[in-house]
């Protein structure tokens, strides 16, 4: 028997099995049992939907237009929470999927130097009201009135600084500096806490496998009793693709005394660097030294001294030397 007929024939068997439990007795009167309870079980859940219950519902508060220079010296509420009264089935509706208009306050009038702000319970009232369905009872909400104080925040400004990680995809790197717009930004807050703040910082960002300019609106980190204005800036990040390139530089000897003639062995060092393929033809070797001070020669007996490059363009990020030491002798000139 092939391995098909033997799938076949189980399968087979499995059905017939199927079919025997089903036409069993037991299996009927289960059915018939569970039937009956689902259907008990609806109607008292309809007899229970038409009953009355209390249940609490959250209402956001916004302030709207607060000025950066503002700070509460109380806690500000950020939610009204009222007990309604309803049917069951109208109750579902404020339960599942319904979403309530925030209460908003509006604070852009504020001129004076500190005061105080109140919202009565009738406001707060009819703003809940406005959003009930018509058979519902507001029973009670807290709190019923807002009540907040207020005072002016000192201020300066201060840089922003990229927070964040980049990875570029192979071939391609960073080719200048990040831009951030706007560089400066104004921070309120009590005159103890701008004296600790010398910079924000945006959110913490990553980006991988950057292949191409990359420009970001990001906000910025917030600081616990700080308004920043603006809080949110545009970043710039320039990345390019690469390339090498090898240019040969001479070696400098600074200070040196007009009786001396110092030989250096090379007496240039190739230098191979990575620069953006938009700036290769604008790499010289004029943006490039290599200096050594006449100082460093006599405190080195043994006629050799490392080098380094102590000049190259910004945009330039790896350069290698070779050699990375050189050489020399020193020579008194003849009167």
């Amino acid at each position: 028997m092939s391995r098909l007929e033997t799938i076949h024939k189980a399968f087979k068997s499995v059905l017939q099995e199927i079919r025997a439990f089903l036409h069993r007795q037991q299996w009927k009167e289960a059915l018939v049992f569970s039937c009956f309870v689902l259907l008990a079980l609806g109607f008292w859940l309809l007899q229970s939907l038409q009953q009355e219950y209390e249940i609490g519902i959250k209402i956001p508060v916004r302030y709207k237009n607060v000025p950066s220079d503002i700070a509460f010296t109380n806690s500000a509420p950020t939610e009204v929470i009222a007990k309604v009264k309803d049917k069951g089935s109208v109750l579902l509706n404020y339960s599942f999927g319904r979403t309530f208009s925030p209460i908003d306050v509006e604070l852009k009038e504020i001129t004076k130097r500190h005061g105080d702000i109140s919202i009565s319970s009738k406001e707060i009232e009819g703003e809940i009201l406005k959003q009930l369905i018509a058979t519902t009872s507001l029973v009670e909400y807290n709190p019923s009135t807002i009540e907040l104080s207020y005072s002016k925040r000192q201020q300066k400004s201060v840089p922003v600084q990229f927070n964040g990680s980049l990875h570029t995809h192979p071939g391609f790197q960073l080719s200048g500096e990040i831009e951030i717009t706007p560089p400066m930004v104004t921070i309120y807050a009590a005159q103890e806490a701008l004296d600790t703040i010398q910079r924000v910082k945006t959110v913490a960002t990553s980006i991988k496998d950057a292949n191409k300019n990359i420009t970001r609106k990001l906000q910025l980190e917030p600081i616990e009793g700080v308004n920043i204005d603006p809080n949110q800036v545009s970043v710039m990040i320039p990345v390019e693709e690469y390339t090498e390139k090898t240019l040969e530089i001479p070696v400098q000897c600074m200070d040196l005394p007009d009786n001396n003639t110092v030989r250096m062995f090379p007496p240039t060092i190739k230098v191979t660097c990575s620069v953006p393929l938009s700036r290769f033809k604008e790499l010289s070797a004029e943006q490039f030294a290599i200096r050594i001070q006449y100082a460093e020669l006599k405190q080195n007996p043994n006629g050799t001294l490392p080098v380094y490059l102590n000049e190259k363009p910004t945009w330039v990020h790896t350069a290698t030397l070779v050699p990375d030491k050189i050489e020399f002798i020193i020579e008194e000139n003849n009167r």
